[in-house]
């Protein structure tokens, strides 16, 4: 009976397919998901844009040391293993000197400008760029005299301290989203230019024409503008130093600054302190820090071609100098990366557009070598 029973039982019911849609209705459904997921996307970008700084570094920095991290990846046998030791060599290299370096510069930075302020006159100010000892009147650092200035400003000294807290808050969180962006970059970083190239609202050749451009960027303002600008400014320093100069690392720092300025570039800073050793008799000294400056803006020269090997950047200099300008005044301190970053992508643009039609290439380039 039971066997019978089973035999005889009806047949599940199986769901019947919903039926389609018609097409005025499926439109309309489709137009309610677009704005759906406009709003989830625009509400995504939102939550970034405090933090697009330090992830737009941590982008470049990883396509940099992308090349390092494929081969250190074939050796350890994993990308994630990989990663991690690029990202701690890059913390002990870069960020922990970086940080050492900016607490050392600060009272530098402070000492010299008060000094610079105070001159009586261009000669002056040529021959306090070489004079030593400090005027006592930069920020005071032991804690009776830090009681007095508070005691002394009041609300104004404690609305600078908590700027100043602030400015330190932001920094420790930027400088750690840096370096998880930098490492989550290096192991998922091909995996996502994939996901968006699948997803691109613009054709495909398009999107490969402007990753190049994102890498030539990268790479271009990191190793061939950056790389160069680094070593003439160290070069400088070691001048500075050997021959007693004030504040060398201070003025080294400038001096790296100044090498991003076409044509007159390092000289912009070694040659006023030539001239304020020669005001001060230091005549010697003077001669030979004028050897050390010619041969500093030399080596832009000889560097610069070997370094574009890795990363070339297809802006003339002046160009370049204008959009890390107009990027600073308009984005801040990181307009020095996105102010070329966006030029060079506009320029691309407006190429792919007149170069039409595109060869397409499947090819991605964000982790090429």
């Amino acid at each position: 009976m039971g066997a019978l029973a089973r035999v005889s039982s009806p047949p599940p019911r199986v769901a019947s397919p919903p039926a389609p849609l018609p097409d005025a209705a499926r439109a309309s459904a489709l137009r309610r998901s677009r704005w759906v997921v406009a709003a989830l996307s625009v509400g995504a970008f939102a939550a970034f844009i405090p933090l697009w700084q330090p992830l737009l570094l941590a982008m470049f920095a990883a396509v940099v040391a992308h090349p390092l991290h494929e081969r250190l990846s074939r050796r350890l046998g994993g990308r994630e293993r990989a990663a991690a030791l690029v990202t701690l060599l890059l913390v002990i290299a870069v960020l922990i000197p970086t940080a050492i370096a900016g607490v050392t510069l600060y009272k530098g930075v402070l000492d010299l400008t008060f000094r610079l302020r105070h001159s009586s006159g261009g000669s002056d100010a040529l021959r306090q760029l070489v004079s030593g000892g400090s005027t006592g009147s930069t920020f005071p650092l032991n804690g009776k005299a830090i009681l007095e200035y508070f005691r002394e400003y009041g609300v104004g000294a404690l609305s600078a301290a908590q700027t100043v807290f602030g400015a330190a808050a932001t920094l420790v969180v930027d400088v750690f989203v840096f370096a998880l962006g930098f490492h989550a970059c290096l192991v998922d970083g091909r995996r996502a230019y994939l996901w968006l190239l699948e997803r691109s609202p613009i054709p495909r050749p398009h999107a490969l024409r402007l990753t190049r451009a994102f890498v030539e960027t990268a790479r271009g303002l990191l190793i061939g503008i950056g790389l160069t600008a680094i070593l003439q400014g160290a070069c400088a320093t070691l001048g500075y130093a050997v021959l007693g100069v004030p504040q060398a690392a201070v003025l080294g720092l400038l001096t790296t600054l100044a090498a991003l300025i076409p044509s007159v570039g390092t000289a912009l800073v070694w040659l006023p302190v030539t001239a304020g050793l020669f005001l001060a008799g230091r005549t010697e000294s003077a001669m030979i820090l004028l050897g050390i400056g010619l041969l500093v803006s030399l080596v832009d020269n000889f560097v610069r071609p070997w370094l574009s090997r890795y990363g070339k950047l297809d802006l003339s200099a002046f160009l370049v100098l204008v959009a890390m300008l107009g990027g600073v005044a308009a984005f801040g301190g990181f307009g020095l990366l996105l102010g070329p970053l966006l030029l060079r992508l506009a320029l691309e643009g407006w190429r792919l557009l007149r170069d039409e039609p595109v060869e397409p290439s499947d090819a991605p380039l964000a982790t090429s070598s």
